[in-house]
């Protein structure tokens, strides 16, 4: 099949993907050596990545939109019938898909539960912790503490897909989410442009929030 170079991943698509593989091993790194402080403004800093992705997912590019990769139970069963045609399709797959659902929503999980977590006795306090009793903060700080395994579980399973696409089925996932384009069939088009306004005022909307709940998430009025 002829193919041709397609544009498929925006730069905010791509920007948090990325920002994802730095920052996660690097929270577990800081909190395996009690740096708490850095462990809690790189926190907050994935918080506002999470938050940033979840908008865009909303008003982004088309490739980038929800709407465009999110499919019911049927597509994922012709896709695991081996019935997608790779070639004439840009962006996530509908298993892929499932994926970015359960990354970002196990990532968001596990940072919404930092937020909550306390110890005072190490100064690893939450900015969210006076909000909740003392034993609900000791749940959520247990919980915090084991629930990154569920969540480089989730990670592991996607390298390995991500492996298994390039090895066995000839699919080169990486190279389009650093570069950007990829080889498709010819009658595919480029990824619409990405709206810098749009994603300027997502960046700033999940930038709010995150000081907001930085601030300890004060009441707005």
């Amino acid at each position: 099949m002829a193919t041709h170079s397609v544009k498929i991943w925006d730069w905010p698509v791509r920007l948090t993907h990325w920002s994802f593989v730095l920052l996660l091993p690097a929270m577990w790194v800081t909190a395996e050596n009690s740096q708490w402080g850095t462990h809690m403004r790189l926190g907050h800093v994935l918080l506002a990545l999470i938050l940033f992705r979840i908008l865009w997912g909303f008003v982004g590019t088309r490739t980038a939109r929800f709407t465009s990769f999110v499919k019911g139970p049927g597509a994922v069963l012709s896709y695991l019938r081996g019935e997608f045609p790779h070639k004439q399709h840009k962006g996530h797959t509908p298993l892929g898909a499932l994926a970015v659902l359960a990354l970002l929503g196990l990532t968001l999980a596990q940072v919404s539960m930092g937020l909550f977590a306390g110890d005072p006795f190490d100064g690893a306090t939450g900015p969210l912790n006076p909000l909740v009793g003392v034993a609900n903060a000791d749940f959520l700080t247990d919980t915090h503490k084991w629930f990154y395994w569920v969540v480089f579980g989730m990670i592991g399973l996607h390298i390995t897909a991500v492996g298994f696409y390039g090895a066995l089925q000839a699919q080169n996932l990486i190279g389009p989410m650093v570069a950007g384009s990829g080889e498709k069939a010819m009658n595919v088009e480029d990824n619409s442009p990405t709206q810098w306004v749009r994603a300027l005022a997502c960046l700033i909307v999940a930038t709010g929030i995150t000081f907001w709940i930085y601030s300890g998430a004060p009441p707005l009025t």
